[in-house]
């Protein structure tokens, strides 16, 4: 969503003046070295091309290069983006085989964020993730992987077979947020694997997380690599890391086999558009194109594939495209720590178990108002139209990028000081105090059945009240993050069917459950 700044009456109620934001006077960070500063696109220029060619099309899509676009949605985006909506034309080259221009800009990216081979998603992270697992594990091989992992992590132990063996995260109960996985965990999990008899796939980590928390990487792959162990880094949140050295080091930095990177997240390419990325030589290449083969549209969107040809030369064209963003977000943490009632979530509120955090990722507290995120959520957007990109139960997360302004700072501040204004009493930090952090939403579960034998099972539908000590068979999670709270095969438990009902009463998207009300659950016989 796009908003008019406005200082008048446009913000409803804000009738203080806004915050000034002063840049800080300090001295700009250069990136880190990139072997290729080219500003050629080839795949753009393919496409910029080949639409302003006069011909008579006899092939699909059906809208046959705008000509017979919908009216509704011409009136809305415009002709321009069904001319270039093209399909797989020789001249455009072939996903699946890519010899012409995918190949050269996938080329261009691989020398831009330092991996040995660079694949372009149309089927976002989710492919990617599915992906590497398949090109790691086979059958009955065991992946380890966080318990707060994505779900396109279970389903793809779905499609390969493979088994999970879970890390428990950091977990802060006060926050209702889970970090990332210590370095001892990962190393007592591959050494209990060891002692079964069973054979690591591959570990999978999810750094940063999506509060911007990151992992010891370095380390997780030294250990795994030391056993021919490939590791796999779930790297949806990071793939701005590589392009400023104020920024943690990015996964193929510190060594992951293969990296997978949401492009459209923080980078500026397509919702939808991902990057999946290899170093190394202990995962074949072969394989993972293979396994994308299996996965991807055999009919991609070009305009999905050049988004991630020119977000890649946007980076590549200019080497300080986040100093402002970093000024911006420091700037506004400043601000947001004088604010009264309002906290923000930091390396410390995990312990001594992690030492890098995205300083583009703020998550700020809002318990000790006596309001919930769902609530900090539905006020700030009210009247102020402010839109975080993650709301949590206790919290609100904004993500800040190269489009970030002056002017959307200046409103998010006075959105948190208005929330503070009303809400904020010394005596409301006693509602933070009394919050029961007893159970863990990410705790160690009983597993009956594997992802895959869950999936395949017989099944039957029961009351929620009748589900628990069953074998579940759906997969639940809130949504955002998309991190499942209930996988299947595993034993149901009254704790997480308490979190789960009461996320949905703070209006938390549930997603997963063929039953929309959780009135019953699907469980396996």
């Amino acid at each position: 969503m796009k908003f008019v700044y406005s200082t008048t009456k446009a913000l409803c109620i804000a009738s203080s003046k806004p915050h000034q934001i002063t840049k800080p006077d300090r001295t700009r960070l250069d990136c880190l070295p990139i072997s290729n500063q080219s500003v050629d696109i080839p795949l753009v220029e393919a496409l910029k091309t080949t639409a302003t060619e006069q011909v008579t099309c006899f092939h699909f899509p059906g809208h046959n290069r705008g000509k017979a676009a919908p009216p509704s949605l011409l009136s809305l985006i415009g002709l321009r983006p069904f001319v270039h909506d093209l399909p797989e034309l020789p001249e455009l080259d072939d996903l699946f085989s890519p010899q012409g221009r995918i190949l050269e800009a996938q080329n261009l990216a691989s020398q831009l964020f330092g991996a040995s081979n660079t694949w372009f998603l149309v089927n976002g992270s989710t492919c990617g993730v599915h992906a590497a697992i398949m090109a790691t594990c086979n059958p009955g091989d065991t992946l380890i992987l966080p318990r707060n992992s994505h779900l396109s992590a279970t389903s793809g132990m779905v499609l390969t077979g493979a088994i999970p063996k879970y890390i428990m995260p950091v977990y802060n109960s006060d926050w209702d947020i889970a970090g990332g996985v210590s370095v001892s965990e990962v190393q007592r999990m591959v050494q209990e694997v060891e002692r079964e008899g069973c054979k690591v796939g591959a570990v999978l980590v999810t750094t940063p997380t999506y509060h911007g928390i990151c992992s010891n990487l370095e380390e997780i792959v030294r250990i795994c690599h030391s056993l021919g162990i490939p590791v796999i880094a779930d790297e949806a949140h990071g793939a701005h890391f590589r392009f400023n050295k104020a920024f943690p080091r990015s996964a193929l930095e510190q060594g992951a086999d293969l990296t997978v990177q949401s492009t459209h997240k923080v980078l500026s390419s397509l919702t939808q558009s991902s990057m999946l990325h290899l170093s190394g030589d202990l995962v074949d290449p072969v394989r993972v194109s293979r396994c994308l083969q299996l996965l991807q549209s055999s009919s991609p969107s070009y305009l999905l594939l050049a988004s991630l040809d020119a977000a890649r030369a946007q980076l590549g064209d200019d080497m300080h495209i986040f100093d402002q963003t970093l000024d911006l977000a420091s700037e506004a943490r400043k601000l947001i720590r004088e604010i009264p009632g309002i906290t923000l979530l930091d390396l410390s509120s995990f312990g001594l178990n992690f030492c890098e955090m995205d300083p583009l990722r703020i998550t700020v507290g809002t318990s000790r108002l006596g309001l919930s995120g769902h609530d900090s959520d539905d006020i700030l957007y009210e009247y102020y139209k402010i839109v975080p990109e993650l709301v949590g139960t206790w919290s609100l997360t904004f993500a800040f990028n190269v489009g970030t302004r002056h002017m959307d700072v200046e409103r998010l501040i006075l959105g948190l000081k208005h929330l503070s204004d009303k809400f904020f009493h010394e005596n409301s930090k006693i509602i933070f105090n009394e919050r029961d952090g007893s159970f863990e939403p990410f705790e160690s579960k009983q597993m009956e059945l594997t992802p895959r034998d869950a999936f395949f099972a017989k099944k039957r539908t029961v009351s929620i009240a009748d589900s628990i000590g069953e074998i579940c068979g759906e997969l639940i999670c809130t949504y955002p993050p998309g991190i499942p709270l209930l996988i299947p095969g595993e034993v149901i438990t009254e704790d997480a069917l308490t979190y789960l009902l009461d996320a949905q009463k703070q209006d938390a998207t549930v997603s997963g459950a063929a039953d929309k009300a959780l009135c019953s659950i699907i469980v396996c016989d």
